[in-house]
């Protein structure tokens, strides 16, 4: 049984690349070949892929997974950081046009680091809304960049700007006809992002001071505090469960057609 699960797992991670060279795919779903989606089979590992990756303020693609975003353009692909907003509301101390002023500055300097472009949805912080009008706005910001794959926040979330998030990049993907593959990530699990199981890893070993670095360019953050209280547990526990020192996790939304079957059924 061992030997069939190692197999197995060689031939998941040659498949299903996507760019990185190798996205680690949950132990359960390792077990036997039939439960692999052979989606990703379609992928040249050569091709140079344009991710999109979706964030309600300010800091959250970086934190939730900017070690992934950092391998993807590390090995030549084009990623863009797309956020719903400038993070207008983090302090009652600043008005909002003072306090987006230094989060977009934030922005920039992360997506610098992680040699991401920074695109802006024009929402607010604190007052985002999910309607027919911004989810049109959305999917034209989505599908201009004409990307291979798009990460967006966990819906299922205490906090009702990455809920918008998340639907927003779900209803893109639905009104492109599933044009492209659509991975969530989670955000401060525990405390916001909440029911998330991943159904793949990504190892983020060697690009973790880079994400380091990304994530304490949002000084107005605490980074430090943010850091250690949550996501450095977080890619520990991840790193644990993928069988690496650090990682991140993902829940990769398919379509009926590429949903895996329970074995043995």
């Amino acid at each position: 049984m061992m030997e069939n699960q190692t197999s197995a797992r060689r031939d998941f991670i040659k498949l299903s690349a996507l760019g990185l060279g190798g996205v680690i795919t949950a132990p359960a779903l390792a077990a036997t070949k039939e439960l692999i989606s052979t989606n990703a089979e379609s992928y040249n590992t050569d091709k140079k892929l344009t991710i999109v990756c979706v964030g309600a303020h300010p800091g959250d693609p970086e934190f939730g997974c900017g070690g992934t975003m950092a391998r993807y353009s590390d090995a030549g692909h084009a990623v863009t950081f797309l956020y719903l907003t400038r993070g207008e509301a983090y302090t009652s101390a600043q008005t909002y046009a003072e306090s987006a002023a230094i989060r977009t500055k934030e922005a920039e300097a992360a997506c610098k680091i992680l040699n991401a472009k920074p695109v802006f949805a024009g929402q607010v912080d604190g007052n985002t809304e999910l309607n027919k009008t911004r989810s049109e706005e959305m999917t034209k910001l989505i599908l201009a960049e004409n990307p291979d794959i798009v990460f967006t926040q966990w819906p299922v979330d205490a906090h009702p700007d990455h809920q918008v998030t998340g639907l927003l990049a779900l209803t893109a993907w639905v009104k492109s006809g599933q044009q492209f593959h659509l991975y969530f990530y989670e955000v401060n699990t525990g405390t916001e992002t909440m029911a998330f199981t991943p159904t793949d890893y990504v190892d983020i070993t060697a690009v973790r001071e880079k994400k380091l670095a990304a994530m304490f360019a949002h000084k107005s953050q605490d980074p430090n505090g943010t850091y250690n209280g949550f996501f450095k547990p977080l890619e520990d526990f991840r790193g644990l469960q993928a069988g690496v020192k650090a990682a991140e996790g993902f829940i990769h939304f398919k379509a009926k057609k590429e949903q895996a079957v329970i074995l043995g059924l």
